[in-house]
């Protein structure tokens, strides 16, 4: 089982976004036996919260229902359980790799990435939308990496 995470920094707006757009796709792609997904924040603010109510909205009208995910903090297991980290910007990317513990090679499984990596066209990070009300822009990036990653997947495992 190939297993990706995207984090963000609350795990309430991008990150849960990007895990509930990635769900639908693998669905709709038959291939929930060979992808599992989930989501963390860097930090614990939130943890337990249901998303953003905008995020949830805005993740409904594209036929995405979140609602159900709930803010957790990235975990130091989480660098030996998953196969790929994406972080939503630079700051998420420096913070999950200063939290990634040193010494122990089962921590060293997990690549880390920028998400928009898979979407270089819309610029290296992922705005957070909680301040500035770009959900719609916000949801147009994930769901293109996220295709982006599956296209990549396919090609390198079939």
């Amino acid at each position: 089982m190939y297993k990706i995470l995207f984090v963000c920094a609350g795990n309430i707006c991008r990150s849960p976004t990007a895990e509930g757009i990635m769900r639908k796709l693998i669905k709709e792609q038959g291939l929930g036996k060979e992808i599992a997904v989930d989501s963390a924040g860097t930090s614990s603010y939130h943890q337990g919260d249901a998303p953003d109510s905008r995020a949830i909205s805005c993740a409904l009208i594209h036929g995405v229902d979140i609602r159900d995910i709930r803010s957790r903090a990235l975990r130091a297991d989480d660098f030996a359980d998953f196969d790929l980290i994406l972080a939503m910007d630079n700051m998420n990317l420096a913070d999950m790799q200063y939290k990634r513990p040193a010494g122990d090679k089962r921590y060293e499984k997990a690549k880390l990435k920028l998400m928009l990596e898979y979407a270089p066209e819309y610029g290296e990070n992922v705005p957070d939308p909680y301040y500035h009300h770009g959900f719609d822009q916000v949801y147009e990036m994930l769901e293109k990496a996220c295709q982006n990653i599956l296209k990549e997947y396919q090609k390198k495992h079939r």
